[in-house]
């Protein structure tokens, strides 16, 4: 069986997290704020806020950056449903745009469009999402962003690693902050780094960094972080002790445990190579399918594609899938757009709104992308698509 994706556990993994099972902390003990530093090293961020997946990482931040009943936020429609689900948990208004099908992200110009259609003030915020493993272009986003006064949250979950190139030619990497006022990952494990589950939130922003660590701990402050040093009590005043804590704004229990931790440390000492390997895979598949006319768009070899997912699109697509499936290659298919669920077609959104989005729904399936896929999983995975088109 080849899957799409696939987490790597090795020995070093298991010791890691046996040795925290059987130490005094299983949750938040001192290896949450290890991988919180390491990780912010890793994508140049200042902060970084450990959580309990990347659905939790994205309502913290919708949280933090005061999302409200009736805000009206920008997203993908090609994207996992939570991109867009994190605006309704606070009562907010998705607002899809249309992809760019050349990379698959977001359109910068779709974008642009909504904004200039609308008074300003109508829209608060964009989500871009680094589908695939695909850098967006953070620094033409942030431009426009900041003539219409939006915030940016940058859902990086498929793209540790990856970056774009700015317009001083710099290598700006996802999640780094610099263009977004914060950024999302995930630990799932077909990702790049797998905890089991779990979350992580970066920014630049200490004020934001401050929100995150009260809102994933249901908005408690204990008394060493509190700014003043005595509490009114109906008999008086009186000092702090060390148990004392406030809930000083609802907050959510989204804590990530110490053994996740623990293995998400151990994963990231090995991220790059993993990228390496990511990387050459998906340069196979571009020479393999490079000149096949039943494959009419590919993820492609691009700079800075951290290629958590491969995707080509062809036609007949179902009969490919089952073909590959009789072989037992479970590709995927990533995703049906958002805006075509029941929950958002009941919220006015129908076939139609989105058709460069629909169009490449038709055609997409994701081929097995995974670091240890070997080259002949990888060359059985692609003489059996090749076979397919060719005696059907």
């Amino acid at each position: 069986m080849i899957p799409y994706g696939k987490q790597n556990i090795t020995e070093e993994d298991i010791k890691v997290v046996t040795e925290v099972l059987k130490s005094d902390y299983l949750t938040q003990g001192p290896n949450i704020q290890q991988f919180e530093t390491a990780f912010a090293e890793y994508v140049g961020a200042k902060y970084a806020v450990a959580v309990a997946n990347g659905t939790a990482a994205l309502h913290l931040c919708t949280l933090a950056l005061g999302v409200s009943p009736g805000d009206k936020v920008i997203t993908t429609p090609i994207t996992f449903a939570a991109s867009a689900n994190c605006i309704r948990y606070c009562g907010g208004e998705v607002v899809f745009a249309d992809i760019d099908p050349s990379s698959y992200l977001i359109d910068i110009d779709a974008v642009r469009n909504l904004l200039e259609s609308a008074p300003k003030g109508t829209y608060k915020g964009i989500i871009p999402v680094d589908f695939a493993g695909a850098a967006v272009n953070l620094e033409d986003f942030k431009n426009l962003a900041d003539e219409y006064g939006l915030w940016i949250i940058e859902d990086a979950c498929h793209a540790p690693g990856g970056f774009f190139t700015d317009s001083a030619g710099n290598k700006q990497l996802c999640g780094n902050s610099n263009f977004a006022d914060l950024a999302i990952f995930s630990f799932h494990p077909v990702k790049h780094i797998a905890c089991g589950e779990g979350g992580m939130i970066t920014t630049n922003d200490l004020e934001l960094y401050q929100k995150l660590l009260a809102l994933r701990t249901h908005g408690i402050v204990k008394s060493n972080d509190l700014y003043v040093n005595s509490i009114e009590l109906a008999g008086g005043s009186e000092q702090y002790p060390g148990w004392y804590m406030e809930m000083q704004t609802l907050g959510y229990n989204y804590r990530l445990t110490d053994f996740q931790a623990a293995l998400g440390v151990s994963q990231l000492k090995r991220a790059d190579a993993g990228l390496e390997k990511r990387r050459a895979i998906a340069a196979t598949y571009q020479a393999g399918f490079s000149d096949k006319a039943f494959v009419y768009g590919q993820s492609g070899v691009v700079e800075g594609h951290a290629y958590h997912l491969y995707i080509i699109e062809v036609e007949d697509r179902l009969g490919l899938y089952n073909h590959l499936r009789g072989k037992e290659i479970f590709a995927q298919i990533h995703y049906i757009p958002c805006h075509l669920m029941p929950y958002y077609q009941s919220l006015g959104w129908k076939t139609g709104d989105m058709p460069k989005a629909e169009a490449y729904y038709r055609g997409c399936i994701s081929l097995p992308m995974y670091p240890t896929l070997t080259e002949e999983e990888q060359s059985f995975v692609i003489d059996a698509v090749n076979d397919y088109y060719h005696h059907g």
